[in-house]
């Protein structure tokens, strides 16, 4: 009930309301042109101005001329409706595109050091005055692991966003090795991350597929992403069998796969990929806390000397983090190891620690 009175109240709100002056004035026409239509044939007949075949004759002729003029008012309105809608595509079609421009080359180098620098930057979204970052400075470095925590709003995932370029930053700049990384061209910068992110898509392919991105799989190799992400039981399950559909849109064969095996799927593409950079978007937010403990227990195995940036909820996780930024209103608040930061009793991240360790342990152990 709460689910069908919410969307009925949605669609009153965008559909009804803003175009109840167009029904109105339908139904008007309506009763006037019904009400004219059977006045008129009335008269006429009382008067004995016409005959009974004359009567037929002019209902029809009338009442074609009525739907033809109802028909006219419904296809206005209808045609106001989906000019409106229509309106939002064409300004979605006319924003400028993000991420191109850049010409500057960049070869994808597992080896190689790559340094990322935020340098006071501050971002807003479209339509908003309220800034999601502000006057952000950041450094990461190859082999790093930066934890990424704060609370819900607080420019976690915008910092990602910029960082993998769907956004140009409002004021500042995000530089790679000291360019800025606008100059860089698109297709070689995102060659360098392997992202996972909060809201990842599997396609309705086979999982061998999703997985590669490619029609050309590595077996050997994927197999081991997937044990890697905590699939072990499936690739004993398949037994190589892994060109099975991922749900059954396509398919009337495909796997529905649970919630925590996409995502270990997820994380598998990311680790597949092998990119000199990871991004892992709250990664193990649908795994219970057996298998992300799993996970986390070979987080390092898992990134290598590759740069790590990890937003996470769950603060347990940070401690296999090099150094944790605490985001708070779009700014960094704290900036430190897990030990550091926790010896901090006045810092937000020992309030937001100790606000999860009391659901765990007793209110008088959570020190």
């Amino acid at each position: 009930d709460d689910y069908v009175t919410s969307d009925i109240k949605a669609s009153v709100d965008g559909f009804v309301k803003p175009n109840i002056r167009h029904f109105s004035i339908l139904s008007a026409v309506n009763a006037v042109l019904l009400t004219a239509v059977y006045l008129f044939i009335v008269f006429q007949a009382y008067a004995g101005a016409i005959t009974v075949g004359a009567i037929f004759i002019q209902v029809n002729a009338i009442m074609r001329f009525y739907g033809a003029i109802a028909g006219l008012i419904q296809q206005y309105s209808m045609f106001k409706v989906a000019c409106e809608y229509f309106s939002l595509s064409i300004r979605y079609f006319a924003l400028p595109e993000t991420g191109n421009g850049g010409t500057r080359k960049i070869a994808v180098d597992r080896d190689a050091a790559y340094t990322f620098e935020l340098c006071d930057v501050s971002f807003r979204y479209p339509g908003s005055d309220i800034p999601a970052l502000e006057h952000v400075n950041l450094t990461i470095k190859k082999g790093e692991k930066l934890a990424v925590v704060g609370m819900n709003g607080a420019g976690k995932t915008t910092l990602i966003k910029l960082l993998c370029r769907f956004y140009q930053p409002n004021e500042g700049k995000i530089t790679l090795n000291g360019v800025d990384i606008s100059e860089y061209d698109n297709a070689d910068y995102i060659r360098l991350f392997s992202v996972v992110f909060q809201d990842f898509e599997l396609f309705s392919f086979p999982m061998d597929q999703n997985i590669a991105a490619s029609e050309d799989v590595d077996i050997p190799r994927m197999e081991q992403n997937l044990k890697s992400a905590g699939l072990n039981d499936l690739v004993e399950e398949l037994k190589g069998g892994y060109h099975v559909a991922i749900g059954k849109q396509t398919d009337e064969d495909g796997r529905d796969f649970s919630g925590g095996e996409k995502q270990k799927i997820a994380i598998a593409r990311a680790l597949y990929k092998d990119a000199p950079i990871v991004v892992l978007d709250e990664p193990t937010a649908a795994l219970d806390p057996i298998t992300e403990f799993e996970i986390y227990s070979k987080f390092n195995e898992l990134v290598g000397e590759k740069a790590c940036v990890f937003i996470s909820h769950r603060l347990s996780s940070c401690r296999f983090c090099d150094r944790i930024a605490v985001f708070d209103g779009g700014r960094i608040t704290q900036l430190g190891s897990h030990g550091e930061l926790l010896a901090k009793k006045d810092g937000k991240y020992y309030e937001l620690w100790n606000a999860q360790a009391k659901h765990y342990v007793g209110e008088n152990a959570v020190e």
